[in-house]
């Protein structure tokens, strides 16, 4: 557990580093970041190359967010006592997947159900 709580801290930090190299904390909400607004210049080609970074951060905000709400849920649970424990059905996570992915919260035989 130590091995996996160690993993999951070093990927929130990891995560939490690469947000705040193009994003600000939102200030009302502590899990929220917000993409800042590139400035190149105002050129046209500049203007154009501002929205296009704007829009690709944007969508890295997003799936980055996503993955340290993962990470905080995963460390939430080890903390309450529930980590290793299928959302779902309530039987164990085989070792083999939260070690290869500490964030899962269903086991296989649940995520491969419902992912139909």
């Amino acid at each position: 557990m130590e091995q996996i709580k160690k993993k999951l801290l070093e990927e929130k930090k990891n995560l939490e580093k690469s947000l705040k190299g193009f994003a600000s904390k939102n200030v009302h909400n502590n899990d929220d970041y917000t993409t800042d607004f590139p400035d190149f210049g105002s050129e046209q080609d500049e203007n154009a190359m501002e929205v296009a970074t704007f829009s690709d951060n944007l969508s890295l905000e997003r799936r980055l967010e996503k993955s340290l709400q993962d990470v905080n849920e995963a460390l939430l649970r080890i903390d309450n006592g529930t980590y290793g424990k299928c959302r779902y059905c309530g039987k164990d996570i085989g070792e083999q997947r939260l070690l290869a992915r500490p964030v899962s919260g269903a086991c296989i035989e649940c995520k491969t159900k419902f992912s139909k």
